[in-house]
């Protein structure tokens, strides 16, 4: 794999730390700011709305910007806005920086992505794409436990900082070992912005834009609220938040290796042995969550599976919209934060219920189940290899 790639996996990295890690603050920040958890975990939409509306609005703005130019810019801003965040001391001010780094980070992955998939052979997206959401992966592994384990010791704001100063030497990285050189559909023209917006219509990129909303959605659900399963349903001290995080995340490095290695010719059949395991993996968390062993165990193998399918989802997203070279990162940036935007929502409206901690568990699986409902009649549309 090119170099760059393993560079923009750089500042992936910083930006899912950022997107990751209130999965560990949630409690602190409702805490601080004097919120409750619930509202104190809308954070998470907060930056998956501004994903969502920046990642088409700013990929289209960014057509004409030199790639290195308009990605170095993007990591300036959000490190900015982390630096704001972590001075802040009211929960809107707060709200507001995060849907400003999510802007930035949209327009960011929106370009890393179309980026990434020209870097490398058409038949290898998915392994690029691979190499590129491994940033993702390693934060959950490192940059998140760490996150939380300094929020522990050092409070929220601490995390923030951290965040603001990874991204300089992930800037760094851009800046050095970037091309400057602009998406095209393959030709070596690049299609007018309309006729990228015109893939939109096309049903099967509209299906798997969907499926990968509500698998997103499944991961953001669950994930977003584990910190008080780990601490409140199997008792465990708050330092065994990081343990939970650190097995999710490397469970996610799991799914995504192994599914960039499959997911470019048989992404049906990722999805139809890694979707019904996902889906009974999230009810048996629910069920054993106040034994600590097992739900060690299956915040690993979850991470495994949420990822496996997620970013298998993302290739094809890439294969399907291979007419729109510049805008086809922002519908797999939208896509799968329309999900990150509303898993936390539905997760967070269980907490009242008589389901308590574990709700977010079970909204999962209901919401795993909807894409399945979705995705096994129409598993033909899910065409392998490139697309004609």
């Amino acid at each position: 794999m090119p170099l760059p790639l393993y560079l923009l996996a750089l500042a992936v990295f910083a930006m899912g730390t950022s997107e990751f890690m209130l999965a560990g603050l949630v409690p602190d920040i409702a805490a601080d700011l004097d919120v409750t958890v619930g509202t104190a975990g809308t954070l998470t939409s907060a930056f998956a709305i501004g994903m969502i509306v920046g990642a088409p609005l700013v990929a289209a703005s960014a057509r004409n910007w030199p790639g290195r130019s308009s990605l170095l810019g993007f990591v300036v801003v959000f490190s900015a806005a982390h630096a704001v965040g972590a001075t802040t001391t009211t929960f809107p001010v707060l709200f507001v920086t995060r849907i400003v780094a999510a802007l930035a980070n949209a327009g960011f992955l929106a370009v890393a992505l179309t980026t990434a998939a020209a870097l490398v052979s058409p038949d290898r997206k998915g392994r690029a794409l691979a190499v590129l959401l491994s940033g993702t992966t390693v934060a959950t592994i490192a940059g998140v436990p760490a996150g939380s384990v300094l929020g522990t010791l050092l409070g929220w704001r601490a995390t923030f900082w951290a965040v603001a100063a990874l991204c300089l030497p992930a800037a760094l990285g851009v800046l050095l070992g970037m091309p400057a050189r602009r998406a095209t559909d393959g030709t070596g023209a690049r299609p007018a912005l309309r006729a990228e917006l015109a893939q939109l219509t096309s049903g099967r990129l509209v299906l798997v834009m969907l499926l990968g909303a509500l698998v997103n959605a499944a991961t953001f659900a669950g994930f977003t609220f584990l910190a008080p399963v780990v601490t409140d349903t199997a008792g465990l001290d708050e330092l065994w938040i990081p343990v939970a995080l650190v097995l999710f995340g490397a469970g996610s490095f799991a799914g995504v290796t192994l599914a960039g290695r499959v997911s470019d010719r048989r992404p049906r059949r990722v999805i139809a042995i890694g979707g019904p395991l996902a889906l009974a993996g999230w009810p048996a968390l629910a069920v054993l969550a106040d034994r600590p062993v097992a739900l060690l165990t299956l915040a690993f193998v979850q991470g495994a599976l949420s990822f496996a399918l997620g970013s298998t989802l993302i290739t094809r997203i890439l294969y399907e919209a291979a007419g729109a070279p510049t805008m086809a990162g922002s519908y797999a940036t939208a896509a799968l934060n329309v999900g990150a935007a509303v898993g936390p929502l539905v997760a967070g409206a269980t907490l009242g219920t008589a389901a308590g901690n574990l709700g977010p568990l079970w909204a999962s699986a209901l919401l795993v189940l909807v894409a399945l409902s979705i995705a096994l009649p129409l598993r033909g549309a899910l065409s392998t290899g490139t697309p004609a």
